[in-house]
């Protein structure tokens, strides 16, 4: 019975909570287009504030603001009372998160804006608290049911201000064409670190490689493949573009007598499968995985300039 009742209250928090987020979609609108494009054009950091659970958000929403290319800085508003004010220059924006609007410890950091000047944004469910009716622009949270059993303890209007949150950094990111590269640079520590690796940190090149041309004979070709240990070697034509690929496997099923004396052009599979090097490796081992293959050849204008096996990926995923 009891568990039953954990059950039926979780799934119903759940329903609560999402029948808020839902109700956001009303407010992407053109006032919310405003608001990212200006922050869009920040020369300064994007400052944001707030107390309670609502400094909790703003913390989140500012650390995902920074990691997602958007120089942000959380500052708790009590604190900024008490000289963390002097964080704030002329060239930021403060975004003020409160879902009444109307604590009094943000009194602060909205008079001191006021006086210089700060562009500010305000986020609450009350239109005509003193935050909103003090910022120069605003978000109004709708209203909608907490999931707390007596209604009041902040869940579903902190959820739905994380939700907004998330929503105005990634259209951020998309306005600054914020790429995988830019991610890499600010995270290259953890396991999201580890994911991000380009195929060219990773990869085989020169020498290494093992290659032959399509005019050589397969007995080259074992050679070269015994030589390497790759179990592939791929295929060059005149102008040195890869054009095939041999396998041991490819040897196996093919032995016969006369396969030695052949010409590597009439036994190679044609058309490999390649990527560039600016791949991340959890690409290439998504690749090799769905093509079942073991090996990749990276390729810079027609050209091969390395390879990666599936290994080399996996000890990057392992770390």
């Amino acid at each position: 019975m009891q568990n039953k009742l954990i059950i039926e209250t979780a799934q119903e928090v759940i329903k609560i909570e999402l029948n808020g987020i839902n109700k956001l979609s009303r407010l992407i609108n053109l006032n919310f287009a405003n608001i990212v494009s200006k922050l869009a054009k920040v020369k300064g950091k994007v400052i944001i504030t707030g107390i309670g659970k609502s400094g909790h958000i703003a913390r989140k929403i500012s650390s995902t603001m920074s990691s997602t290319g958007t120089q942000s800085h959380f500052c708790h508003s009590t604190e900024m009372s008490h000289g963390d004010l002097g964080i704030i220059s002329k060239n930021d924006v403060v975004i003020i998160i409160s879902n009444s609007g109307s604590s009094t410890e943000l009194n602060g950091v909205i008079n001191f804006c006021k006086k210089n000047n700060i562009f500010t944004i305000g986020m609450s469910s009350l239109k005509n608290s003193n935050l909103m009716n003090s910022v120069n622009m605003g978000l109004i949270i709708p209203s909608a049911e907490e999931a707390c059993v007596i209604g009041m303890a902040p869940t579903t209007s902190t959820t739905m201000a994380l939700v907004l949150g998330d929503a105005i950094c990634i259209s951020l990111m998309k306005m600054k064409k914020f790429s995988t590269k830019n991610y890499r640079n600010i995270h290259p520590g953890g396991s999201l670190g580890e994911n991000l690796i380009q195929v060219k940190k990773i990869m085989h090149t020169g020498s290494k490689i093992p290659l032959i041309d399509e005019n050589a004979s397969m007995k080259d070709a074992v050679i070269e493949i015994t030589r390497k240990a790759f179990g592939h070697v791929g295929v060059l034509n005149k102008s040195k573009k890869l054009i095939g690929i041999i396998t041991d496997g490819d040897l196996r099923r093919s032995i016969n007598n006369n396969l030695l004396e052949k010409k590597v052009k009439y036994v190679m599979k044609k058309n490999p499968f390649f990527i560039t090097e600016e791949e991340l490796a959890v690409t290439a081992l998504k690749l090799m995985n769905s093509k079942k293959i073991s090996c990749l050849f990276i390729e810079k204008k027609n050209m091969p300039i390395g390879i990666i096996h599936m290994h080399d990926c996996l000890k990057i995923s392992a770390l």
